[in-house]
């Protein structure tokens, strides 16, 4: 059982990677834990651990954007670092910023690609939503990042650079006080820039985000989840929004490679520290996966795995054709799990009006993987579409 599983503190047990460098060749710095930093600075610099340390706070603690900013360096350090290194990985392309005080941040990478974070501030937190990928290979059929396909990877600067920069825009506004993987991508299908990503967030030397308010969302790929567990000390969000492995087939293909049998067993599995818990979250489609016999099999999925429950309204974008369950049909199904004691909430919907809100990230264009067929009990229960389809095994 996990509430008496023991999970790791990862660090130093875990080999270093080579750092990510740009098409001049020039080291990303971002891309390197701690751990890998002082390697990079001592074996290939020839400079004392130490300095890895001073870099590594200018970096992440004070969050300087030019070599010259780092005045306990030597000039000649400083010079060899600017030489051959970068500090900030991604360019700032713009800032739209939504009714609530949403704002939807747009960053292009070396690649040219565009990619998106949200800063969400609210009374009790301000909250970043981070990026992993461009675009999504999961191909979930509500969300607007899969029309897109997968284009690329981030590698961890890229991902870690999103924080750095934003808390150096609003720092003096409002202090982050959470980090959520959610953004474009499927944090775990790129595990190797991502786990590592998560650390150097929490490092204490460093960003100083407590583990507890990092959270990593994913569709469910199982073989990633076991390693998440045991390489980070981030929070686990799983995206299940369906009850059954009929709808889930449809609405999250990936479905039909780890089917909710293996999910959950792997999840029950899944290390915990005292007072940990996963979190579900569950998009609500009217027709499809509101009705109150999806909320008790919920309670059934996840009767022996310590867990919070998060309902997302759901959020429409041009071409989808699926409709959001009405206001009183996801009171319904909240009222249900919460009479069972579960621990429910409902998502709050922010930065709709920018196309910032959850599920609504990206500029696919046309789209790239195909539609999904309903089985056939669903297909008078959707909106039609001239979408091509793909075929009922068709997992992309």
């Amino acid at each position: 059982m996990n509430s008496t599983a023991q999970r790791v503190e990862p660090g130093s047990e875990l080999p270093p990677r080579p750092p990510a460098v740009d098409a001049e060749g020039r080291v990303l710095l971002k891309s390197m834990t701690l751990d890998e930093l002082e390697v990079w600075v001592t074996k290939t610099l020839g400079e004392k651990r130490f300095r890895a340390r001073q870099l590594w706070a200018w970096l992440h603690n004070r969050r300087v954007s030019d070599f010259e900013e780092m005045t306990d360096l030597s000039k000649a350090f400083r010079q060899r670092l600017s030489d051959g290194a970068r500090i900030d990985a991604l360019r700032l392309e713009s800032v739209h910023e939504a009714s609530d005080g949403t704002r939807k941040i747009l960053w292009r990478t070396d690649a040219d690609a565009v990619i998106e974070s949200v800063w969400i501030p609210t009374p009790n937190r301000v909250t970043l939503c981070i990026s992993s990928q461009v675009g999504c290979a999961i191909n979930c059929q509500f969300c607007l990042t899969a029309r897109m396909g997968l284009r690329a990877h981030l590698n961890t600067a890229e991902i870690v650079d999103q924080v750095v920069q934003v808390r150096r825009m609003y720092e003096e506004e409002r202090r982050l006080t959470n980090v959520v993987f959610m953004g474009m991508g499927e944090p775990l299908h790129n595990p190797d820039n991502v786990i590592p990503a998560t650390r150097i967030l929490y490092d204490r030397q460093g960003l100083d985000l407590s583990a507890r308010r990092i959270t990593l969302s994913t569709s469910g790929l199982v073989p990633q989840i076991r390693r998440f567990g045991a390489e980070s000390r981030a929070r686990l969000a799983v995206s299940l929004n369906a009850t059954t492995n009929e709808v889930r087939d449809w609405i999250m293909p990936i479905n039909r490679r780890y089917p909710l049998e293996e999910l959950m067993s792997a999840l029950e599995s899944f290390p915990l520290r005292k007072g940990e818990r996963i979190t579900f979250e569950y998009v609500l489609l009217k027709d499809v996966n509101d009705s109150l016999d999806d909320a008790r099999r919920i309670l059934r999925l996840t009767a022996h795995i310590p867990c919070k429950i998060n309902l997302i309204p759901f959020n429409p974008h041009p071409g989808t054709e699926f409709v959001p369950s009405p206001p009183e049909q996801i009171e319904a199904f909240r009222a249900l799990l919460s009479s069972r004691h579960a621990s429910v909430t409902v998502r709050e919907t922010r930065g709709d009006d920018r196309m910032a809100a959850c599920g609504q990230l990206g500029s696919p264009g046309p789209r790239q993987p195909k539609r999904m067929d309903p089985p056939e009990a669903f297909r008078t229960h959707i909106r039609p579409s001239d979408a091509p389809r793909g075929p009922a095994g068709d997992a992309r």
